[in-house]
């Protein structure tokens, strides 16, 4: 295991109708005049900004709104978000959605305390200080509401980046399952797949000796297979509902993660199909990981027939471990295919054509060094291979 640091100060709260006494958490962590940031027309049409505006309102916080945050959330409106707090004198974020909405909160938070760019985070500046952030959670997949990392597309160039640090990590964050059960199931399947993600990213590494975070990914996995049928077949079922938001925040708050090298470079590999053409992260994620699996696996047979073995049931061949690590992946990309993810990149809408530019850009765009990946170090002929295993 290797040396590390955590630290995770965000106060959750979980469970039913939790959303109405999100004044009460505002007030507590110091919050006196609101962004109420959010994204297209559902927060509304459910009735929960409503419920978010008059628990503001009875605790005597006055907010400021701003929606209209879309999927691969863009740089104008984080521009336009850091205008109005310094123009309104903002001193608390209230992120009402999914991973796009917290994203964008953030990155508003960071850059209006800020003196440059906000881009300057996204280009590898660490994140130190920002405004307060809240959440009210709407979606289980992207982890934002526990996590120190946040993803914005500049629509200068199209460019899809991560941005790290601890001043991104939410006080507060509600976690209300409720919230979830109108979710299409695609949309729920994509956060299901994105969740895997995350672990997967952490799991696959070439730090020795990290069994107790291996298992703590394990286990998450072993829990999203079986939530992740189930919620599909009953999407009112809160307790499987409950189980999978949980195991989004506990699968990228970095609990599971330390101490080990990470990879992130079907991550980066993802980001440029949506940057690009603007599909849904998780599904976009469904078509690259199975890819980059059976490009990279032979570089540790034995990590892949691990987690075939303990997490999807096959029968670990000793003899000839590459067998279970084969079937480890064709198990995973089954299971992508019965909560109705997609396969290919024609289903994403991309182009094959495309391909030489999006490997370059994963592995060069706006300032990258030519290399993505932790696990294996993927150059941009890699990368072609890798998306070239996607058609």
């Amino acid at each position: 295991m290797d040396n590390f640091t955590f630290y995770s100060p965000t106060y959750f709260v979980f469970g039913k109708k939790e959303e109405t006494n999100v004044g009460h958490y505002v007030k507590r962590f110091g919050g006196s005049k609101v962004l109420l940031h959010y994204g297209g027309t559902s927060a509304a049409r459910s009735g929960l900004l409503d419920r978010v505006k008059s628990s503001l309102e009875e605790c005597s916080i006055p907010y400021v709104e701003l929606g209209g945050v879309k999927p691969n959330p863009r740089s104008g409106l984080v521009y336009e978000g850091i205008d109005i707090c310094r123009k309104q004198n903002v001193d608390f974020v209230l992120a009402v959605g999914g991973g796009s909405v917290i994203d964008s909160s953030k990155a508003i938070a960071a850059g209006t305390v800020y003196e440059g760019d906000f881009w300057d985070f996204y280009q590898g500046k660490k994140v130190e200080k920002a405004l307060p952030i809240g959440t009210i959670l709407t979606i289980a997949a992207a982890g934002s509401e526990g996590s120190p990392d946040s993803v914005i597309t500049n629509e200068n160039g199209m460019y899809k980046r991560g941005a790290s640090g601890e001043g991104f990590r939410p006080t507060f964050s509600i976690l209300n399952p409720e919230l979830t059960q109108t979710l299409p199931a695609y949309q729920t399947a994509c956060g299901i797949t994105d969740i895997m993600a995350h672990l997967f990213e952490r799991y696959f590494t070439t730090s020795k000796e990290v069994e107790v975070t291996d298992r703590m990914i394990e286990g998450l996995l072993l829990t999203m297979v079986h939530e992740g049928l189930r919620v599909i077949e009953e999407p009112d079922n809160y307790q499987a509902r409950a189980n999978i938001m949980w195991a989004g925040m506990m699968a990228h708050n970095n609990s599971c993660g330390v101490g080990r090298v990470q990879d992130w470079s079907s991550h980066d590999m993802e980001h440029e199909l949506s940057a690009i053409y603007d599909c849904a992260h998780g599904a976009g994620l469904a078509v690259v990981f199975p890819a980059w699996m059976k490009y990279v696996y032979k570089n540790d047979v034995m990590r892949f027939a691990q987690v075939a073995s303990r997490v999807w049931g096959c029968s670990m061949d000793f003899s000839n471990p590459e067998n279970t690590a084969v079937a480890g992946i064709r198990a995973f990309e089954d299971y992508l295919k019965k909560i109705g993810m997609p396969s290919t990149l024609r289903e994403l809408g991309a182009k094959e054509e495309d391909i030489p530019k999006l490997a370059h850009t994963a592995c060069f765009g706006d300032g990258r060094n030519g290399q993505i990946g932790g696990f294996v170090g993927l150059k941009e002929q890699d990368v072609i291979k890798i998306y070239q295993l996607m058609v």
